[in-house]
């Protein structure tokens, strides 16, 4: 049964444990008897003034969280059965953001903003209670509803910083939502709710008196019919962020810019785009940072950033601008300009300020066979890994992770050709960068077979040799902190692949019947499996019985290159 049916049958705090997955006992001391259950802090708000927080203990914290999740299920059980399908709240809910939000009021003549006062504080115990006993999709008995209630509330009214406050508060919003959504279209707009945040659209020329009246100062007030809606549904309006948005002027919802195409606001971009541009030429950035004084006024701040925080704020444009790729929106050139940036940014990151030596392989396979390797022969190779006292390894060099990012913005998704490519533009980046450089290095490892050879006349050229690289050397260095490792081979002309270093044995090995093979462009997937499966299902299983004793001139080559690094950069 559904934890909805399940819910409705709870009469007692034993019903109510049981469907959380508790004692009794256990249940009603979270609830009534813990001496301590928040914390409380206060974060400044952009407007001004403090935001409290109470943020739950652990134990109530998973106690919130469960039933938040079941409450969640609930929901969306209830929406199915009234073939819901379009949410109007956009807030803490799946499949639901501030993309979506935004995208409701999308190139509209007029958007009009309002902001619900003190939103979670204005839903106190009785609304919870009563909720869960007069709401007829729910319809509990009243102990439960209180129990329900006790979990949820604190200090007699939501908390912000609960796990549950944000599904509760839509369940009893939706009412508001309702109304608001009949209102609307009955003056041909559009409505959405994210949070505390109402908004209205349309493309109408005179914006409906009903929902806001214009004013000779060209200011505007809420109108009379959603005034009383929001009154009669358990609400205030805080006219302070009362907003009317213009078509001719930037219009803004949930902080996503909506004229034309969702976006980011373009001083944010700016703001990233100089961040990096720090970072990169410095070695270091600068964040502002708000706090609040005695008398609660905010106070900029300057400080150091973090990578980190950097990322987070790629992350973000990244995750706005790739939600319109993928409903086939084309970028224009500003947005491709950030992904330059984006991408500038990440090879900073990942392979200039890189904390340990990076090893860059041409697919995801050798990654695994050389961790594998690693690991067996520690002994021999401590500048590689160390194992700690519990007998777990501890590298000491981390391998290029290949994901979506990276195929997106690095344009690197495997293969030597791919990588060739790559490097040279890393190279042509760091040329223009003027932060120290790193002491530790990128290795690239490559099979030293036709594919890994394209490298040859990328040697020759950042060498100046005359003579062309033969790939018997144990590292080239191309420029900067990039070196190339090759498999070994026994002379020149000969060709090799990492997977020659395995044992024959190993490579013999069938997987329901199929044998392997190394070659992905030949690879016949209903007779043969490939490189990921032997990976996957061959290597990884046993790599505790293989034999990685071949492996072991290939960890040499890395080894020196990384020795030969430090020698030259560290004092």
């Amino acid at each position: 049964m559904s934890f909805l049916t399940n819910l409705k049958s709870t009469k007692s705090l034993h019903d109510v444990a049981f469907l959380l997955g508790y004692k009794p006992k256990s249940l009603s001391y979270v609830i009534y008897k813990m001496p301590v259950k928040y914390k409380t802090f206060t974060v400044p708000k952009k407007s001004g003034g403090v935001r409290n927080i109470s943020a739950p203990c652990p134990e109530l914290k998973l106690l919130q969280s469960r039933l938040s999740d079941g409450l969640q299920s609930c929901w969306d059980e209830i929406n199915n059965q009234k073939n819901i399908k379009k949410p109007i709240s956009h807030g803490f809910r799946k499949n639901a953001s501030i993309v979506t939000n935004a995208s409701v009021h999308r190139g509209r003549r007029f958007v009009f903003n309002v902001d619900i006062k003190d939103f979670f504080d204005s839903i106190n115990f009785g609304r919870v209670y009563g909720f869960f006993v007069k709401n007829k999709d729910f319809a509990l008995t009243e102990n439960a509803a209180k129990i329900l209630a006790a979990i949820a509330c604190h200090d007699g009214r939501l908390p912000q910083g609960s796990p549950c406050s944000p599904v509760i508060s839509n369940l009893i919003g939706q009412i508001l939502d309702i109304r608001l959504v009949q209102l609307a279209h009955k003056y041909g707009c559009s409505y959405s709710r994210y949070a505390d945040d109402l908004t209205f659209s349309t493309n109408e020329r005179v914006f409906p008196s009903a929902i806001a009246l214009s004013n000779a100062d060209h200011s505007w007030d809420v109108g009379t019919a959603l005034s009383k809606i929001i009154e009669k549904s358990g609400f205030q309006l805080n006219p302070k962020k009362t907003r009317m948005q213009y078509r001719n002027s930037r219009q803004e919802v949930t902080g996503l810019v909506v004229n034309r195409r969702i976006n980011t606001r373009p001083e944010y971009r700016r703001l990233t785009r100089a961040m990096t541009h720090q970072l990169v030429t410095n070695g270091k950035f600068q964040i502002t940072k708000t706090t609040t004084d005695a008398l609660g006024a905010l106070v900029p701040t300057k400080m150091d950033g973090s990578i980190n925080h950097l990322q987070g704020m790629f992350g973000f444009i990244d995750w706005i601008d790739l939600c319109h790729r993928k409903n086939n929106e084309i970028l224009n050139a500003e947005q491709s300009s950030i992904g330059k940036v984006y991408k500038r940014f990440l090879m900073y990151r990942d392979f200039w300020a890189n904390s340990q030596p990076i090893i860059l392989c041409e697919g995801k396979t050798d990654s695994v066979y050389l961790r594998g390797a690693i690991r067996r022969l520690a002994t021999a190779h401590p500048n590689l890994v160390s194992i700690n006292a519990a007998g777990k390894a501890e590298y000491k060099v981390r391998f290029f992770n290949y994901s979506y990012t990276s195929q997106r913005i690095l344009d690197l998704s495997g293969g030597a050709s791919v990588v060739r490519h790559f490097i040279t533009d890393y190279i042509k980046s760091v040329k223009k960068t003027l932060a120290p450089i790193n002491p530790n290095p990128l290795i690239v490892l490559l099979d030293n077979d036709s594919g890994g050879q394209v490298f040859y006349s990328l040697i020759k050229e950042y060498s100046g040799k005359k003579t062309s690289a033969t790939g018997m050397d144990d590292f080239y260095h191309l420029a900067a902190n990039v070196y190339v490792v090759f498999t070994p081979i026994d002379k020149p002309g000969d060709k090799s692949s990492i997977e020659d270093f395995f044992e024959p044995g190993l490579l013999a090995m069938t997987i329901e019947g199929k044998p392997f093979n190394r070659d992905d462009t030949t690879l016949d997937r209903s007779k043969e499996y490939g490189k990921a499966e032997f990976a996957a299902k061959i290597v990884r299983p046993n790599i505790a019985k293989i034999n990685f004793d071949k492996f072991d001139p290939i960890l040499a080559r890395i080894e020196m290159a990384i020795e030969a690094h430090i020698k030259k950069h560290v004092p």
